[in-house]
């Protein structure tokens, strides 16, 4: 049983390589900052799970504490949360910065909401208000993160080259 473990766990090991190597490749062949992200972390975070958890299973099938295991799973828990909402910062950033789409991207959903929220128009999904809508009766008026009265590329639909 132990020999079974360690086995898996280099096969975990050899899989996470694999996407590994499968978040490199996107770093070079993806157009623009936002393909590569979104390739990169996706990818990047598969790897490091099977790799964390390969050493896990391996450490254990070797012969080393049962706490292995639980010491890698929550340091997998932990990447599993935070790459992707690393990732998702980084990308809005980079997006409010005004780094341009590829060319070739065809929807900007992020724009569209920006638009329909500048409106005050319902969300079509929940029927919720969007943010401006529902700030209009408190008084307040201005979404965090920015100041009053500043028009950035963003806030006015234009997009940089």
């Amino acid at each position: 049983m132990i020999e079974v473990l360690s086995w898996i766990g280099q096969a975990l090991i050899l899989i996470g390589t694999f996407f590994y190597f499968l978040s490199t490749l996107g770093l070079i062949r993806m157009p623009d900052v936002y393909n590569r992200m979104q390739t990169s972390t996706k990818s990047a975070t598969l790897g490091s799970l099977g790799v964390i958890i390969g050493v896990g299973l391996w450490a254990v099938g070797k012969g080393y504490s049962v706490a292995w295991i639980s010491m890698t799973v929550i340091i997998a828990a932990f990447i599993l949360l935070t790459n992707p909402i690393s990732a998702h910062v980084l990308i809005k950033a980079a997006y409010e910065k005004g780094i341009p789409l590829w060319h070739g991207s065809v929807v900007d959903k992020y724009r569209e909401f920006l638009e329909r929220e500048k409106k005050g128009e319902r969300n079509e999904e929940t029927g919720a208000k969007s943010g401006t809508e529902a700030d209009a009766g408190t008084g307040s008026g201005s979404r965090t993160g920015t100041q009053e009265g500043s028009q950035t590329g963003i806030e006015t639909g234009e997009v940089r080259t």
